[in-house]
């Protein structure tokens, strides 16, 4: 896969259909690296008559893992959160917002659809209303505003996600993943034991572990102010797709996310938690292939 340069960061990417066509870029969500946008979701966009982009985002996978700026402590960044005082994180979400932006001037995109998941879905909520111009519409799936009274995780979802595996060793990383896939996954939409080791040993096999960013990434979510105030200024087209079983960001997290965007469209999916299933390829493809055809077809984008 090829990389480019873009806000200091040397950032990995692929693409996927004609260049001359309406690009979608696709920003993952914290810790995963960009092969966790199945292939056959960006193949069956691009058969619909997109580009896609998807990459790396800073500190995870072959983009640049800023190792400099140090690990925090995400204690400590809690704590002070819940106590209101101020944490200044390595950088925030809207730094990753940034990147998206340079990436598509690099790649010499003057617009896209904006489509993010999970913390990528928080990236791109901040794309869509700082940074409006090259946002021709905006996706965001499973994700949330940061509003902090909306419910919390789920304590065995979190703790997925944001637990080590007990040792660095091939076997133990991917189990560690299976496991944390199985509990925040689809109860509707599951994955098969083969699936689900095929994707993770993907991810395993291809970089090597390293927490600190892994650490900086949770760093900047934490540090970054809720959306909903910014969200009101975003005028473009735009989708909020949730699962209604999701116990990592519950359903009224992506019913607020809706709520805060003047007319948006919301899209509950009952048995879809927080994966990228096989099984759920069907729906996403045919949510948000479909929504982003209405919007060229409407010529909403700028």
């Amino acid at each position: 896969m090829p990389q480019i340069r873009a806000n200091g960061i040397d950032f990995e990417y692929d693409s996927f259909g004609r260049e001359s066509h309406p690009a979608i870029l696709l920003i993952m969500g914290f810790s995963a690296q960009m092969i966790m946008w199945p292939v056959a979701f960006c193949e069956g966009l691009a058969t619909k008559g997109f580009r896609v982009v998807r990459f790396d985002n800073r500190d995870i996978g072959k983009s640049t893992h800023l190792m400099q700026l140090g690990t925090p402590n995400i204690q400590e960044a809690m704590m002070k959160l819940a106590s209101g005082e101020p944490y200044a994180a390595p950088y925030t979400l809207d730094d990753m917002a940034l990147d998206a932006v340079a990436l598509l001037k690099a790649l010499d995109i003057p617009s896209a659809h904006i489509v993010g998941a999970s913390m990528g879905g928080m990236i791109a909520q901040i794309v869509a209303a700082k940074h409006p111009q090259p946002t021709r519409s905006l996706i965001s799936i499973m994700s949330t505003t940061g509003k902090r009274s909306l419910p919390q995780a789920k304590p065995e979802a979190m703790a997925a996600i944001t637990t080590p595996p007990p040792s660095t060793s091939r076997e133990d990383r991917i189990a560690a993943g299976m496991k944390a896939q199985s509990i925040i996954g689809s109860p509707g939409y599951p994955a098969t034991e083969e699936e689900l080791r095929k994707v993770v040993a993907e991810a395993v096999d291809r970089v090597p572990y390293e927490p600190t960013g892994i650490a900086r990434q949770l760093a900047a979510i934490v540090a970054t102010p809720p959306r909903n105030e910014i969200l009101k200024s975003v005028r473009c087209p735009a989708l909020v797709l949730h699962g209604a079983d999701d116990p990592l960001l519950p359903l009224d997290c992506g019913k607020d996310t809706a709520a805060s965007i003047v007319g948006s469209k919301l899209v509950v999916v009952p048995g879809m938690g927080h994966d990228f299933t096989n099984a759920l390829m069907p729906v996403w493809l045919n949510h948000i292939g479909g929504f982003l055809s209405d919007v060229e077809r409407a010529g909403k984008g700028p």
